[in-house]
């Protein structure tokens, strides 16, 4: 459905487990995850949370505003990162060739089809902060990512099936400050959880230069 965004048009496409905001132009922070990293228990519960809210928080017409839709975020994230970041399941992106096919997928089409700000390979999810190019849709972009990944990390450890989760977690970003803290986000994940000289993580010198300033 369309919405008006700093006087541009918002087109939200619904997900699996919650809404995703679309704007040309932007740039998003982004999370996906391995296909184990979250409990079953886990999806229940936030599936029970987010019924209840939006059982109560349509207005007139049916439609999330938008106070709701940032209020299902937060709910998602802040309930999924806690569980990510323990470090759940078999974690096989800490594997030094598995995360560097996934980093090969992400430097692939940089600059062409989309510019990266920051990325970060972490043992059971992936951080990205990316900005689509060119008309391409960020639901491509990690359709292909994910895409590609999971069939070389499924061929390297000989194995079939899901590697990744079908959904995975978007915010538009929506001011510097915002392009600060997700920068941020990424680039201090690592350390948060005490994986000291984590090798997989990257910044770019424009990005990077805008945090600075920022904090100057």
């Amino acid at each position: 459905m369309p919405k008006s965004f700093l006087g541009h048009q918002v087109t939200v496409r619904q997900g699996a487990y919650l809404p995703h905001w679309t704007l040309a132009g932007a740039t998003y922070a982004v999370c996906f995850r391995l296909a184990d990293s979250l409990p079953r228990s886990v999806v229940a519960d936030w599936r029970r949370e987010r019924a209840a809210l939006l059982a109560e928080a349509r207005d007139s017409e049916g439609r999330l505003t938008p106070a709701v839709q940032e209020r299902l975020r937060e709910l998602f994230s802040t309930r999924v990162e806690a569980f990510l970041d323990a470090g759940q399941g078999c974690c096989e992106l800490r594997q030094p060739e598995i995360a560097q096919r996934v980093i090969d997928a992400l430097r692939h089409f940089h600059d062409i089809r989309y510019r990266l700000a920051a990325w970060c390979v972490m043992p059971n999810h992936v951080h990205v902060v990316v900005e689509p190019l060119g008309g391409h849709a960020l639901s491509a972009i990690l359709k292909s990512w994910k895409g590609f990944c999971g069939k070389e990390a499924n061929r390297l450890l000989g194995r079939q099936g899901d590697f990744w989760q079908a959904e995975y977690y978007d915010h538009l970003i929506r001011d510097e400050a915002e392009f600060v803290h997700a920068v941020r986000y990424v680039l201090e994940n690592p350390a948060k959880v005490r994986l000291v000289d984590w090798p997989w993580v990257w910044v770019s010198d424009e990005a990077r230069a805008r945090v600075a300033k920022w904090q100057a």
